[in-house]
């Protein structure tokens, strides 16, 4: 294993590895660092296509020491679709959908709970715990299933039922909440000590965004080592968002990439748009939304513990915060369908109106290479349709 420590996102005080932790000591996220001069004497460009197509192909960059303890479904390493019927619709020749909809559970949050589930299992953790929207409690419980572990799941009773029913037939704890996602996590954090959980909630622990990292690692391999230009993200936690970033740096300092970023753009719903106001607004950290809905359940995340990290990854990269309303991520479902075969999840869809709306505000220019993040499946939303 190649750990180093764990650092503080905010503060930058230093923890053991080895260990079982959720936050900071001052609440904020903690994060994984690497000896990388070690990981590349190993891990090499050349060396990656003889590799597994799972996210382990990576594994000097990710913290799960012992091989056995790898769990696998099968996650990542999923396809870079040029869509060129889209494309050509909206007058661009550089369109790409990273597709996570292929992922074990049908959607990215395979990737987090993986690496996330591994290493609660060898650090010795016996019941995880999460609050979700749906697909995170999805891949929680089939990973813990895999593990062997214990599983409670805490998730708002308007859940796409697919979510519900996944989670229930893989052996999971389910408890439906009358509420918002941030009241499911209340119930996790005041319950966690006398019941034994182990919180795996989005940047609680430090490990899922190591898992969502690899989707950068991704994007670098299957663009022969050259980033796009634009990358626009559907953003509710953000740990996709903030993992991708992580691994530019990483790959950067291992010699695989230059310094060039894409400018990075959050999506959001406009029933549930705490990013994108708190980036208008020029503030570092975003307020809670009252009162939060939207069709994409994805996207229902009123405030999120990463949202000083989301916005200093908007402002550096030069990239924005642009929400989208109901109606229009429901009709670019039907758009990108009828054009490049995908059943995209509305959070993913949500992504094909902001990138037109930029187009026409002159921010994003129709020669740029841009990618688009379809994170699920919309089999997972029939309830929406």
């Amino acid at each position: 294993m190649n750990v180093t420590h764990l650092y503080c996102s905010s503060c930058s005080k230093q923890y053991e590895s080895g260990q079982l932790l959720n936050l900071c000591d001052c609440g904020k996220p903690l994060l994984v660092a690497y000896d990388l001069d070690r990981a590349k004497a190993t891990m090499t460009r050349d060396s990656l296509p003889l590799r597994e197509s799972t996210l382990w192909r990576y594994c000097e960059v990710l913290p799960v020491e012992r091989e056995e303890n790898r769990l696998t479904l099968g996650e990542g390493m999923t396809p870079m679709i040029h869509a060129r019927r889209l494309g050509d619709k909206i007058g661009m020749r550089g369109l790409y959908i990273k597709d996570e909809s292929l992922n074990p559970t049908g959607s990215f949050k395979a990737r987090g709970m993986a690496v996330a589930v591994s290493m609660a299992k060898e650090l010795g953790a016996k019941k995880l715990a999460v609050p979700s929207a749906g697909n995170a409690a999805g891949a929680l419980a089939a990973y813990a299933a895999l593990a062997g572990l214990e599983a409670y799941i805490f998730m708002p009773k308007d859940t796409p039922r697919a979510n519900i029913v996944e989670c229930q037939q893989t052996g999971a704890n389910v408890e439906l909440i009358d509420g918002l996602i941030t009241d499911c996590g209340r119930i996790v954090a005041e319950r966690k000590d006398r019941e034994g959980w182990f919180d795996v909630s989005t940047l609680k622990e430090p490990y899922r965004i190591e898992g969502k990292k690899t989707m950068g690692y991704e994007l670098a391999e299957q663009f022969r080592w050259k980033l796009p230009d634009v990358i626009l993200y559907p953003t509710g936690g953000g740990t996709g968002l903030i993992g991708m970033w992580k691994a530019f740096d990483e790959m950067e300092q291992i010699g695989w990439i230059t310094s060039h970023r894409p400018r990075m753009i959050t999506v959001q719903a406009a029933g549930c748009a705490p990013i994108v106001r708190a980036f208008a607004a020029g503030a570092s950290s975003a307020e809670e939304v009252k009162d939060a809905h939207t069709i994409a359940s994805g996207l229902r995340v009123p405030r999120a513990i990463g949202d000083f990290l989301m916005l200093d990854i908007l402002r550096k990269s030069g990239g924005t915060a642009i929400d989208v309303s109901d109606e229009e991520l429901l009709q670019a479902v039907k758009e990108i369908g009828s054009t490049e075969g995908m059943f995209v999840a509305p959070e993913g869809a949500a992504c094909l109106p902001a990138l037109v709306r930029l187009i026409e505000s002159g921010l994003v220019s129709r020669d740029e290479r841009v990618v688009l993040f379809n994170t699920g499946s919309g089999l997972k939303y029939l309830d929406a349709f």
